[in-house]
């Protein structure tokens, strides 16, 4: 059995063969393609956006995808293709940096735990396990009343719930690595705890969190779906995926197009995500590469 310590080759060797098996999955290739065009155009979206994300034609409302307007218009004359893109800059950024904050606070509390063990550790999960327990609607509820509406407000509310799981990930992860040699050979060297946990334990974790990460980018995107339909979420004039859809419920019956085209641009985004989440995990399971 390997041990969890490598050299730099050997590592970037892992890498490499992880790299080359996710090419082999056309699915997983398929999802990042899809994710990477998703997001150059997002980020290029004020440059190649067909109109005025505020402009409005009253006079010709609601029409149906024409040449004019590919994907038609909603209500008030605006550019349902403009308004996808927009609010694909949107939902994107919820889902990267709301991620990017579970991932942190994750990584720190479940490193912690899992490596010092004992009291702190106990104490630590029993947190996560109060937490796990306490509505989150009733949370973000609860910070949207005291702060008021704001999108950061938004990012970290959804990051503080979308944590817990993550930190239990890694706690077990630790647990697992803690005991190792190469950790008693860290000991032995004279490094603190804190320099082993970053130095070491941290890196060695990185594959599940990895996969773990692409799960929960669409976990996020869905929370911010299903809050922006709520009236919770971003609020007008901005627009995310999950603000138009509940647009688009409203009026499906009269123009069917205004809820079609955001869910299936949310819905494809969603696919590629867990496409790609699916092709990681058979990339860097350990086990795999015995075959």
């Amino acid at each position: 059995m390997k041990k969890p310590f490598q050299t730099t080759a050997q590592r970037s060797s892992l890498w490499l063969d992880a790299w080359f098996k996710l090419r082999k999955n056309r699915m997983a290739l398929f999802g990042f393609s899809v994710l990477l065009i998703l997001c150059v155009v997002s980020l290029l979206t004020p440059w190649i956006a067909p109109y005025s994300y505020e402009a409005q034609d009253l006079m010709l409302g609601a029409t149906p995808p024409s040449v004019a307007h590919w994907l038609g218009t909603d209500i008030f004359g605006r550019d349902m293709l403009t308004r996808i893109m927009y609010g694909g800059r949107v939902s994107l950024m919820v889902g990267f940096i709301a991620t990017a904050v579970a991932l942190v606070i994750g990584i720190l509390w479940g490193s912690i735990a899992g490596f010092v063990g004992g009291r702190v550790d106990a104490v630590m999960m029993r947190i996560v396990d109060i937490m796990y327990a306490l509505p989150f609607m009733i949370f973000i509820v609860l910070l949207m009343v005291v702060f008021g509406r704001n999108i950061l407000l938004l990012f970290v509310a959804i990051g503080a719930v979308e944590w817990l799981t993550m930190a239990r990930i890694v706690r077990s992860q630790v647990m697992a690595l803690r005991k190792q040699e190469f950790i008693e050979a860290a000991y032995s060297m004279g490094l603190s705890r804190w320099a082993i946990i970053r130095r070491h334990i941290i890196p060695n974790t990185l594959g599940p969190v990895i996969v773990y990460t692409t799960l929960t980018i669409p976990s996020v995107m869905l929370l911010e779906a299903f809050l922006s339909f709520l009236g919770l979420g971003i609020q007008p004039p901005q627009s995310s995926w999950g603000l138009l859809i509940n647009y688009g419920v409203e009026t499906m019956e009269e123009y069917p197009w205004l809820l079609i085209f955001p869910g299936i641009t949310l819905s494809l985004t969603l696919f590629a995500l867990n496409f790609l989440g699916d092709g990681l995990r058979d990339a860097l399971d350990p086990r795999a590469s015995k075959d």
